[in-house]
């Protein structure tokens, strides 16, 4: 049995596409928004799928979420309750009594999570005592305003240092080039700072990736953060389909990202996904019929990623998909060796693509119009350090001038000088210059090549019933 996942939601980013992700855990398992079973269990049918990880059931088979929600203004947080009365534990949400918010300041962020730390993490304890297997965390913030990224950066650390042998994973959403707010760079590079050193894996989002996918997927022209938010649960929910619909492979957290980070270092990846039907969006377009191949292939088209790629000649060191619906064996063989063709790995790669054929919920509607295949890809690449190249020099023209330094201050990270930024910005370079070193033939000099968790396997197979293609 899969361990059980603890999701932790930060701030207004973090809690509204939460709220989009338990949304659609509820769809795909049977589940009403306060917790009811939809569907009565019959003990002579076993359920298909898992809800352990991811939800408590108590005796009157009602669920509840493991999940904790923490912001410092309410309006967030009151509109999940509201969507959902009566389903999250009240004991898990927490909202600063004087509701005021962080600022747009990773300062007040963080400050106001060491204070809160003992708090928060006594609501993990808790919710980890309410385990057998407990596996580990994922934390889903923005790395932008004040409190996904301030107190987000705080938990990030007090969670490593408390539970240094859990898995954790974030979901971190970065900004679009048109954010109002100035100290951005700022927060964003202080925050990347812990997801270097405090995550096990980071998937990382862009809002202009996002914002320009919605106007491809939704019908509405006027899309918004709400759209862009079903975009990233879509995902979430898709990279946890092994684990709630089981398979003997990929049915952990780190059985999945073992296969996509080689070091330590190298842990930050990029998701694409298509096409977004009924089954993850609401209002999105018509598409036409496809079959595995067609979806596999088109995973690897920059129009279908989830972050903004810009880089050419992208060099990729470890691929993850999941593919949902009818699939043909011989559609995947088809497509990976197409791919292995197209695609440049690292000279010390394997070049594999680790492929796992999902399950569809029985508890989603019945598809009307035509079987199709959806798709997610994981992707560990040499592109994602322009993004990380634009942060630093966004963070370099305003910290050169010294502007907007004023609202750190007071902060207890910057009582003594700004060596929090200038070893922040550090340690992003370090991120950049690691992911270039990777592609070097010699990368791996120093790593055991006998870790297969490390380096993948070569071969593409089909396991007996069909599930998972590696």
């Amino acid at each position: 049995m899969a361990g059980e996942i603890i999701t932790i939601q930060v701030g207004q980013c973090g809690n509204q596409v939460g709220k989009h992700f338990w949304s659609q855990l509820c769809r795909e398992h049977g589940i009403d928004v306060d917790g009811q079973n939809q569907v009565p269990d019959d003990p002579n049918t076993p359920r298909s799928d898992d809800t352990n990880p991811f939800f408590k059931q108590n005796d009157r088979n009602r669920y509840t979420p493991r999940a904790i929600m923490i912001d410092l203004e309410p309006s967030a947080v009151q509109d999940v309750q509201n969507s959902f009365p009566d389903f999250f534990d009240s004991r898990n949400i927490w909202v600063s009594p004087e509701e005021s918010g962080a600022g747009n300041s990773w300062s007040k962020g963080y400050d106001y999570g060491f204070a809160q730390q003992e708090e928060f993490l006594n609501m993990i304890d808790k919710e980890i005592d309410a385990t057998e297997n407990f596996e580990g965390f994922q934390l889903i913030h923005s790395v932008a305003g004040g409190t996904g990224s301030g107190l987000g950066s705080n938990l990030l650390e007090a969670i490593s240092e408390r539970y240094p042998r859990k898995f954790l994973a974030s979901y971190s959403v970065f900004p679009s080039d048109e954010s109002e707010v100035v100290i951005q760079p700022y927060n964003t590079i202080l925050t990347m700072r812990r997801l270097a050193e405090n995550s096990d894996a980071s998937i990382v989002f862009d809002n202009n990736a996002l914002l320009n996918l919605t106007t491809r997927v939704f019908r509405d022209p006027y899309t918004s953060y709400i759209h862009t938010n079903q975009l990233i649960s879509a995902a979430m929910s898709s990279i946890t389909n092994s684990i709630r619909f089981p398979s003997y492979m990929y049915n952990s957290l780190p059985s999945i990202f073992s296969t996509l980070v080689p070091t330590p270092e190298l842990h930050f990846l990029t998701a694409g996904f298509t096409p977004f039907t009924s089954d993850y969006v609401v209002g999105g377009k018509d598409f036409k019929s496809n079959t595995a191949y067609d979806v596999l292939l088109d995973l690897f088209d920059d129009s279908n990623l989830l972050v903004t790629r810009q880089s050419d000649g992208t060099i990729y060191f470890n691929t993850y998909c999941t593919l949902v619906g009818q699939v043909e064996q011989s559609d995947v063989l088809k497509a990976i060796s197409k791919a292995q063709q197209r695609l440049n790995f690292a000279p010390w790669s394997t070049s594999s693509l680790h492929v796992n054929v999902g399950r569809r919920s029985p508890y989603l509607p019945p598809q009307t119009k035509h079987n199709y295949v959806s798709g997610l890809m994981l992707s560990n690449t040499s592109a994602i350090t322009s993004l990380f190249r634009g942060t630093c020099k966004m963070f370099d023209k305003i910290f050169s001038k010294g502007a907007f330094l004023n609202t750190f201050k007071d902060g207890r990270m910057f009582q003594n000088g700004w060596d929090e930024f200038t070893e922040s910005r550090e340690v992003v370079q370090n991120v950049v210059e690691e992911y270039s070193a990777a592609e070097q033939e010699n990368y791996l000099d120093d790593v055991i090549l006998e870790d297969e968790n490390m380096v993948g396997n070569q071969s593409a197979q089909l396991d007996a019933e069909g599930d998972d293609i590696i």
